[in-house]
């Protein structure tokens, strides 16, 4: 487990400490840490005082502890493959599993007894209960909380002057020792030469004091000490763009976000609100009614970008990487739509999926399916794709289809939808539907003999004969199961004979999929015959077969055509991936983003590397005023290191969109660096950008290192003065770390 802090947010001392499962994790216990059938050890886990973390310690080494990152879930029981592995030797009743947000792998403990094993899964339970249901208030008291018990070395409750100058090494703060003496004074009201928790909120406070919040603040401020309900009313208007609904709105903030009660009888605001309504969701970049599921869901598959992974049951790499079923839990959890199984023949006529000709371990077909049954719906209830790569033979095939049939039952979707026009795709209204995309004897009109030779093998990397490609041997042949192929309704996989062969003679149930540089090859020869294709028929882009290291290619370049399932390693955290969650974190997550109009309407002839000559052809004017970064994580952990931070903004759409632009650097500050720097972009095809906001580290000497990013649609942007709170490398929260920004939208002329 690597080490970093848990963020459950919470103080023990939070009402919380009373609870007996709260008590039974302070207390402490000795769990069985176990990583295989051979790796079984004992450690001593307990849950310290700040109700942050669990400290864990070798009974042997008696040294060292490590804390834990995120936790997500707690699974009670066997729901791990390691902890099945294992079943005949621990029951149930004592196992558990923690679940962390991100790419961080499972933690599976078993405890000595089951009254044991369930106080720490109801605590763990409440823990992220607590923290789920905390508002922007207590998140920033406990942020608060959690520096002082971090500083407070010595455990007494208070912090003197040199526990306060680490504590400001530690918060990525570089200040000379008069001002930090001077603001430290000012705390210790009791002159006692040292700070307790109600004086250190008060330092905190003067030490977060955000003059470039306070500058907004009084320009519109007419007695310089609050926002009275009309002012607050003309800041809306004139700097967020919020038009009519001003003066609702501002009434709205203020009994939202003040925390004085004198303020809201008066209907006004304090800075202190001003800076909570700033720092909030309504206050962020993203426009919050567009995270809802707010499109039409009831147009065809095809014209929706569907959110996808390569190889799914990889967690590592393509060639000795682990197989497993958690690698399946991870993509449907963050709203994947589209998983991926490579069939082949296992021993006993057990249907297994593994990279095939490479060491990567094996999983059974059946646990595969037992764990989509169980995930598929979860994060979202819009219909998930099974992509078959088919390697078994008849008599294995046969079992797959068994397989699906029992293990999904109602939900396999075997027939075509009764009432459905057989002219287009079905819509994602199937809720809760499975659908398979593999080959198919003749199609959704005919049925011809049991069994035939198929005119291409399914390994694609093979069939397409790409450049990308390790081999070019000619595919085998290959014979399709009836049982199977009468499963595959939708998704037919054909091979790609071209775009006019497809307008002429292709059936809108037929898909086919492209390596990636046959896609982009494809997108920069033929652009709008691409995009015309994907309106009526799927098509899928994989990564080439030379990403043996599981890297990812820029998904952009396929959205750009409309290409719908552009599927990726989900394991692999980048840019890529930061797309991938920036483009589906619109519309609820549910994994479909319903595509730009050009891109369904069959009379357009849009073309990513003409967008000036489509119909509809209006470009935009973006300015990012890059104003301060808050609170930004250290890179380092090294004593007394202290982050450069700078922040580049790229675009990504089609060809003519794609730019970056950075601020310089910021010497020794990562706690609240003022930028104030306005990047400038045009933006000829506003439907299909994503912005991406990056921080980096700044090194003369060798590559600047990552701090955070966040990436959402062009779109999906609010104008005016908002907050970016930023993710990490893997996509998950690092709160209160955030960039301060203006943005103004404009006709480009």
């Amino acid at each position: 487990v690597r080490s970093g802090r848990v963020v459950w947010v919470l103080s023990a001392a939070a009402g919380l400490q009373d609870d007996p499962h709260i008590a039974v994790m302070m207390a402490g216990s000795t769990l069985r840490k176990v990583k295989s059938r051979s790796w079984k050890k004992q450690r001593h886990f307990r849950l310290l005082e700040d109700g942050l973390t669990i400290w864990y310690k070798s009974r042997w080494a008696g040294r060292g502890h490590s804390t834990l990152t995120e936790v997500e879930a707690v699974r009670e029981g066997h729901q791990s493959e390691v902890l099945l592995s294992i079943a005949e030797e621990f029951p149930a009743s004592h196992c558990f599993t923690l679940v962390f947000h991100g790419r961080q792998g499972n933690l599976d403990l078993v405890a000595d007894s089951p009254e044991e094993a369930r106080a720490w899964v109801q605590g763990v339970r409440k823990l992220i209960h607590k923290a789920q249901t905390m508002d922007e208030k207590e998140r920033l008291d406990q942020w608060v909380f959690d520096w002082f018990q971090k500083a407070d070395k010595n455990k007494d409750g208070k912090m003197n002057f040199k526990e306060v100058k680490t504590l400001l090494k530690m918060m990525n703060v570089e200040m000379n020792e008069e001002h930090a003496l001077h603001l430290f004074t000012m705390a210790d009201k009791s002159e006692s030469g040292s700070l307790e928790i109600e004086e250190f909120v008060l330092f905190y406070k003067m030490l977060t004091q955000r003059d470039e919040v306070w500058k907004v603040f009084q320009d519109y401020s007419g007695d310089g000490e609050k926002l009275m309900l009309e002012e607050l009313e003309s800041f809306l208007k004139i700097e967020q763009h919020e038009g009519e609904q001003s003066g609702r709105r501002a009434k709205e903030l203020i009994g939202r976000y003040e925390p004085s009660e004198t303020a809201i009888k008066q209907e006004a605001m304090s800075l202190d609100g001003f800076q909570m309504y700033l720092c909030s969701q309504e206050g962020s970049i993203f426009r919050p009614e567009l995270l809802e599921l707010q499109q039409d869901m009831s147009r065809p598959l095809s014209h929706y970008f569907i959110s996808s992974s390569h190889n799914t049951y990889l967690l590592e790499d393509q060639l000795r990487g682990h197989s497993s079923v958690e690698a399946y839990i991870q993509a449907l959890k963050r709203g994947c739509r589209c998983v991926e199984l490579d069939c082949w023949d296992g021993h006993d006529g057990e249907p297994i999926v593994y990279h095939g000709h490479t060491l990567t371990t094996k999983i059974l077909f059946k646990d595969i399916i037992s764990t989509v049954k169980e995930y598929a719906f979860k994060a979202s209830d819009f219909p998930v794709i099974l992509s078959l790569e088919n390697h078994c033979s008849v008599e294995q095939q046969t079992v797959m289809a068994r397989y699906l049939r029992q293990i999904l039952g109602d939900a396999l979707l075997v027939c075509p939808l009764g009432g459905h026009d057989l002219q287009h795709l079905p819509p994602p209204q199937l809720k809760s539907k499975i659908l398979l995309k593999a080959k198919k004897i003749g199609g959704l009109e005919s049925c011809p003999d049991d069994t035939l030779t198929d005119e291409v093998s399914d390994d694609e990397e093979l069939a397409n004969g790409d450049a990308d490609s390790p081999s070019t041997e000619d595919p085998p042949k290959s014979k399709l199961s009836r049982e199977l192929s009468d499963l595959v309704v939708y998704c037919k996989s054909v091979h790609f004979h071209g775009f006019d062969h497809a307008r002429s003679h292709a059936k809108f149930y037929e898909m086919s999929s492209f390596s990636e540089s046959k896609a982009r090859r494809l997108a920069k020869e033929a652009g709008a015959d691409f995009v015309q294709y994907n309106m009526r028929q799927l098509s899928r882009v994989y990564p080439g077969g030379l990403r043996t290291d599981s890297s990812n290619y820029n998904p952009q370049d396929m959205w750009n055509v409309g290409c719908q399932i552009v599927a990726l390693n989900f394991q692999t955290a980048g840019l890529e991936m930061d797309l991938n969650d920036g483009l589906f974190r619109q519309n609820g997550g549910c994994g479909y983003v319903l595509k730009p109009d050009f891109m369904r309407d069959a009379t357009s002839r849009f073309n990513p590397e003409k967008p000036e000559e489509h119909q509809g052809y209006k470009p935009l004017r973006l300015a990012v005023q890059v104003i301060s970064g808050q609170q930004l994580p250290k890179v380092n952990q090294k004593e007394g290191s202290i982050v450069d931070p700078l922040v580049r903004v790229e675009v990504y759409g089609v060809p003519k969109d794609q730019a970056r632009e950075e601020t310089p650097h910021i010497q020794n500050n990562g706690f609240n660096p003022v930028w104030n720097k306005t990047l400038n972009f045009v933006i000829h095809t506003p439907e299909l950008a994503l912005v991406r906001f990056v921080v980096e580290d700044y090194d003369k000497a060798s590559r600047n290192d990552f701090i955070g990013q966040f990436t959402l649609p062009f779109k999906c942007m609010q104008t005016g003065f908002r907050h970016i709170h930023l993710l990490s490398k893997d996509g998950t929260a690092i709160p209160p770390s955030s960039l301060f920004v203006n943005i103004s939208i404009s006709a480009y002329t």
